[in-house]
C-alpha cells in the first residue's frame, strides 16, 4: 500500500501540496494600507479544529495559534465540568454524556480569546491497544474464534514479514508464533472455509509479488501456498461459494495494469489463470460477492492518465467463469468503497475523481443500473466504510483532496460519519482520535468496530 499510496499520489499531483498547512488555502492578498498602517498589528488567536463531533469520553487535542502577541495560553472548558476537562496543553477529553459544548484558549498577555465547538454523541472511538509496530497497507482479517489477524504493511522505511493478533477479550495484541515467509504490503487476505487464511500478493515496495501463503489460527504460524501466474499488487481478492478465490486485477512488477484474474483452490494449493479477461484493467476498484454467488467489479484506474477514473463495472460468473459487462456508475470511482447491504444491493461510497467527491450511489443486481443516493458530509477518498449491526455504514478517515490555488491540496481526516442507506442521509459520529489513511476497520463479533494503523500508526481505536 505504500507502493500503491506513492503511485496514486503521484498521479494526482499532490507531491507540491504535501507541505500545504493541512490542506488549508493560502491567504488572501491583505488590504491596501490605510491611515491606520503606523498601529501595531491587532493580536490574534485561534483554536484548532474550530469544530469536532466527539463520541462519549472521546479525546482531541486542540492547538492554540498566536499572531501578533507573545506568551502562552490557558484553557477552560466554558461549561465547566459538565462540559468534559482540557489539560493546560488543549488535550480535550469529552464527559460521559451528550451535549454542545465550548472550548477556549485565553492568552495571558492581553486575555484575547479563541472558542472551538464540540458535540458530543453517543457513539465514537476511543484508544484501545497499540500494535507491536507502525503500519500502513496491512490487512486485517477475521479469525472464526473472534481474533483479528494483522498482516504485513509498513511504516514508509521499510516493509513488514510480522503479524499480530488482536484479542478482543484482552483489547491488546500478541505476536504470531512466526513471521510471514515474505514481507508484503498492498497485499489480499481472504479467510478460507476451512479457518486458515490466504494471503496473495501486495509488494516489497520494490516491486508486485507473485507469492501467497496461508496463516493456521490453530498453530499461528504461515506456510507456503502455490504462487499466483501473475504478480500482482493491489488486487481484489474474493472468496466464492465454492470456496476459490477470485484474484482480479491489480498492477505487475512493471506498474502496469492488468486485466486478467485467477482463481485460487485451496484444496489443490493452486492459482490457475482464467481463460478470458476482465472487460477492462482495474487497479484501487472494489469487488463484492452478490447473493447470486456472482461477482461485482467497480471502478478503479483503467488508466494512469490524470484525472481519468473507471465508471464501468463488470460481473464474473463463478459458473462460467466469464466476465461481462453490466451498468456503469454514475460517477467514476477509485479508492471508494463497496458495502453489499442486507437487501442485496451494494452502496458505493466516495473516492478519488481527481478530486475527491462526496456522492453516493447504489448498484441493483436485478436490474443491473447504478443510482444515485444522497451523499457523504465529507468528500474523502482510501477511507473505510463498515455495515454495522443496525444497517447504516460506519465511515471513516481518509483523505479530502481538493482544488488549490495553483496544485491540488489535500487533508489527512479524523472525521467519521454514519450513512444510511434508507434515506440516503449521512451525519457526523464521533471522530477518530487519530487522522488516518491507509488503515483497516474490522466488525467484530461484539459489534464493535477495530480501526488498525494507517498514516504509518502503531494505534488502534474502537468504534461502538
Amino acid at each position: 500500500m505504500l507502493r500503491i499510496l506513492a503511485i496514486a499520489l503521484m498521479i494526482a499531483s499532490v507531491v507540491a501540496a504535501a507541505g500545504c498547512d493541512g490542506g488549508l488555502p493560502s491567504p488572501t492578498r491583505p488590504p491596501p494600507c490605510s491611515q491606520d498602517c503606523g498601529l501595531p498589528p491587532s493580536p490574534e488567536i485561534s483554536v484548532s479544529p474550530v469544530s469536532d463531533t466527539l463520541g462519549l469520553r472521546g479525546a482531541r487535542q486542540f492547538q492554540a495559534t498566536l499572531k501578533n502577541v507573545t506568551g502562552s495560553v490557558t484553557w477552560k472548558v466554558e461549561e465547566g465540568s459538565a462540559g468534559g476537562t482540557i489539560t493546560s496543553t488543549g488535550l480535550y477529553v469529552a464527559p460521559n454524556g451528550t451535549g454542545t459544548f465550548h472550548v477556549t484558549a485565553i492568552t495571558t498577555a492581553d486575555g484575547s480569546q479563541s472558542t472551538a465547538k464540540v458535540t458530543v454523541v453517543p457513539s465514537g472511538f476511543t484508544p484501545t491497544g497499540d500494535m507491536r509496530a507502525a503500519r500502513t497497507g496491512h490487512s486485517a482479517t477475521l479469525l472464526a474464534d473472534g481474533r483479528v489477524l494483522i498482516v504485513g504493511g509498513g511504516d514508509g522505511s521499510g516493509v513488514f514479514a510480522s503479524a499480530e493478533l488482536f484479542d478482543p477479550a484482552a483489547g491488546s495484541f500478541a505476536p504470531t508464533a512466526g513471521n510471514m515467509i515474505q514481507a508484503r504490503e498492498g497485499h489480499s487476505a481472504v479467510l478460507l472455509p476451512s479457518g486458515k487464511v490466504l494471503i496473495a500478493g501486495g509488494d516489497d515496495f520494490a516491486e508486485s509479488l507473485t507469492s501467497a501463503e496461508l496463516f493456521d489460527p490453530a498453530n499461528k504460524s504461515f506456510t507456503a501456498t502455490g504462487n499466483m501466474t501473475t504478480a500482482r499488487a493491489g488486487a481484489t481478492a474474493t472468496l466464492l461459494p465454492d470456496g476459490k478465490v477470485l484474484v482480479a486485477g491489480g498492477v505487475d512488477k512493471s506498474d502496469a495494469l492488468l486485466a486478467t484474474a485467477e482463481l485460487y483452490d485451496p484444496t489443490a494449493g493452486t492459482f490457475a489463470a482464467i481463460a478470458g479477461n476482465m472487460a477492462s484493467a482495474r487497479w484501487s476498484h472494489t469487488a463484492t460477492l452478490l447473493a447470486n454467488g456472482k461477482v461485482l467489479l467497480a471502478g478503479g484506474r483503467s488508466s494512469f492518465t490524470p484525472n481519468v477514473h473507471a465508471a464501468s463495472a463488470e460481473l464474473f460468473d463463478p459458473f462460467t467463469t466469464t466476465f461481462t459487462t453490466t451498468g456503469s456508475m454514475t460517477t467514476g470511482r477509485d479508492f471508494h468503497t463497496a458495502t453489499l447491504l442486507p437487501d442485496g444491493r451494494v452502496l458505493l461510497l466516495g473516492g478519488n475523481q481527481f478530486f475527491s467527491v462526496s456522492s453516493a450511489e447504489l448498484y441493483d443486481p436485478v436490474s443491473g443500473n447504478f443510482t444515485v443516493t444522497g451523499h457523504l458530509s465529507t468528500p474523502r477518498h482510501f477511507h473505510t466504510a463498515t455495515l454495522l449491526p443496525g444497517g447504516k455504514v460506519l465511515v471513516a478517515g481518509g483523505v479530502n483532496e481538493f482544488p488549490g490555488q495553483e496544485s491540488p491540496e489535500f487533508q489527512r481526516l479524523w472525521s467519521a460519519e454514519l450513512f444510511d442507506p434508507a434515506s440516503g442521509n449521512s451525519s457526523f459520529t464521533g471522530s477518530l482520535e487519530t487522522e488516518r489513511v491507509g488503515h483497516t476497520a474490522t466488525l467484530l463479533h461484539q459489534g464493535q468496530v477495530l480501526v488498525v494503523g494507517g498514516a504509518a500508526l502503531p494505534t488502534t481505536e474502537m468504534y461502538k
